[in-house]
């Protein structure tokens, strides 16, 4: 796997002096708790970022629920760190690999391709015996050097002409009730983007949490042309990012991140809304 380690791999490099290993627990509706869980244990030599006030902006009119950082702050809160381009960075966290998906993501569109997601993660590494400490960090601040990448992102314009010319495949990432507008726990409106097609981010793992191989992510995704342009989203631009490092995995070479997502999509009032299982 290119973008994945396992714990037995994180143990056996735990303290090479160019790893940084950076927690991104967090739970949704409970946002001090990743904090609150990593002050309390978290792996040795781990620094905590937060999804919404680290990794995300402030909400606006548009942009979501988890609008892209300002990438200024992202910067120097990266810096602030330990992150440089001489560094590996090894992300976890207790939602399946979704928080940790989105720095993953973040870095790689900043220009640092030298970032791994643990599978598995935290709960593992300690039901696994591995060590665990309450101790933060010294770390010396560092600066982190912007290399944006924009083909990794696709704007809402881009979105809304792929979903009326079908210039892009469209991936909604999100449980297939939420797709189907059967239900919607998060967002004003249900339903989902005209044209997507719906691939549930979780099914990148097999039963028992790992991510799964190459091959298997091959034939998850078998039914999309491997030099489509590809276009994935959710509902606020995290869990997206699971099926974008996925897709990678398998060899898809022109992925997207519609980064605001279905939260996005309906702040603008003009766009049409679909429902049902296509």
């Amino acid at each position: 796997m290119e973008h994945i380690v396992s714990k037995q791999w994180l143990l056996a490099r735990l303290y090479e002096p160019d790893l940084v290993i950076v927690d991104c627990r967090f739970a949704l509706g409970k946002p001090e708790s990743g904090r609150t869980d990593y002050e309390e244990a978290h792996i040795p030599r781990a620094i905590y970022l937060d999804l919404e006030k680290d990794l995300s902006a402030p909400v606006a009119r548009h942009g979501g629920r988890h609008p892209l950082p300002d990438m200024e702050q992202l910067a120097l809160a990266l810096g602030k760190a330990g992150i440089h381009r001489g560094v590996r960075v090894v992300i976890y966290d207790d939602q399946g690999g979704a928080m940790a998906s989105r720095l993953w993501w973040l870095l790689q569109y900043t220009g640092h391709r030298q970032a791994y997601v643990l599978d598995e993660g935290f709960t593992a590494w300690k039901n696994a015996s591995y060590p665990v400490t309450d101790e933060q960090p010294v770390v010396i601040p560092v600066t982190y050097e912007l290399s944006l990448k924009p083909a990794m992102l696709a704007s809402m314009e881009d979105v809304r002409a792929a979903s009326k010319d079908g210039s892009n495949i469209i991936i909604d990432s999100r449980e297939p009730r939420r797709y189907a507008g059967i239900e919607e726990p998060l967002d004003a409106k249900a339903g989902h983007i005209p044209g997507a097609v719906n691939y549930f981010w979780k099914g990148v793992q097999d039963s028992s949490g790992h991510w799964k191989n190459a091959d298997a992510l091959r034939e998850h995704f078998a039914e999309l042309p491997k030099d489509a342009g590809i276009i994935v989203y959710c509902g606020s631009g995290v869990t997206a990012c699971p099926n974008v490092l996925a897709l990678k995995e398998a060899g898809f070479t022109n992925v997207k991140l519609y980064a605001g997502s279905w939260s996005d999509w309906i702040s603008y009032a003009e766009n049409p809304i679909a429902t049902g299982e296509k």
